[in-house]
């Protein structure tokens, strides 16, 4: 969206391997990616994800969400190479602020974005007009402790778990979580923050169809830290929920939307 980290940016492909995980070149993660140049498309060439916040101004949902969709537009005529999804957090106490992310890819790709200045330029007339940035995190995909790929289904519903340990706890934290990734039943994504906020931080995503999908897998939430296994090794946990905003995305695949 903005400037330097701020920009949704385009691809380079390589190949990298994290954690005995390969992330060739091209490799699609959803049915329905293009490989075209120049087309939005779903990958895995890499481990890493960006996910940042919006906040719209009160009263200016509206406003916001139209210039929102008319920036996603420049990144079409752009030919922006990456798909953006977008939720808006519809539990928790950032109720109504939007979260937009990108996954799959490459350090190297990082380096690529749409043209900056045009981007900034459009930024400015459609979206800040009516938000604030918040927020704006890099994240490590870790494919041991998780189920699925690191490209989340786009889903009608997400449940986002936002954990900050104390320091000197992330070997054990996930240590813990390797011994019960076994155990998971349904897609269930972690991240490691690499840079953007309080460290050691996590995240894990978990797409499901409807909130009685999430509420039904209560079970499945349990996080070391809320046994006597870990007590100590977590700070805060946060849950959200988050809607799937697809009019507000950008590039997902339409049979998965």
């Amino acid at each position: 969206m903005k400037r330097r980290w701020l920009g949704i940016v385009g691809a380079a492909l390589v190949v990298v391997q994290i954690g005995g995980t390969l992330f060739p070149t091209g490799a699609a993660a959803r049915t329905g990616a293009q490989t075209e140049p120049g087309s939005a498309k779903a990958t895995t060439d890499g481990p890493y994800a960006r996910i940042a916040v919006l906040r719209p101004h009160d009263g200016d949902t509206v406003d916001f969400e139209a210039g929102y969709i008319r920036h996603l537009e420049f990144h079409r005529q752009a030919k922006d190479a990456w798909v953006w999804y977008g939720w808006t957090v519809w539990a928790g106490e950032r109720q109504r602020w939007f979260v937009y992310a990108t996954f799959g890819h490459s350090a190297a790709s990082l380096d690529n974005p749409v043209p900056p200045t045009e981007d900034e330029r459009d930024n400015v007339s459609n979206v800040t007009p009516h938000a604030r940035f918040v927020g704006n995190a890099l994240y490590e995909y870790l494919p041991e402790l998780s189920r699925g790929t690191g490209v989340p289904t786009p889903t009608a519903r997400l449940e986002l778990t936002t954990v900050d340990l104390l320091r000197g706890n992330a070997k054990a934290f996930e240590a813990a979580l390797n011994a019960d990734q076994s155990k998971l039943q349904g897609e269930t994504l972690w991240y490691r923050m690499v840079a953007g906020g309080t460290a050691p931080r996590y995240v894990r995503l978990r797409p499901r169809p409807s909130l009685s999908a999430i509420l039904d897998g209560r079970s499945e939430q349990a996080l070391p830290g809320d046994d006597a296994r870990a007590n100590d090794l977590v700070a805060k946990t946060t849950v959200e929920i988050l809607n799937l905003r697809p009019t507000m995305s950008y590039g997902l695949p339409s049979s998965r939307q």
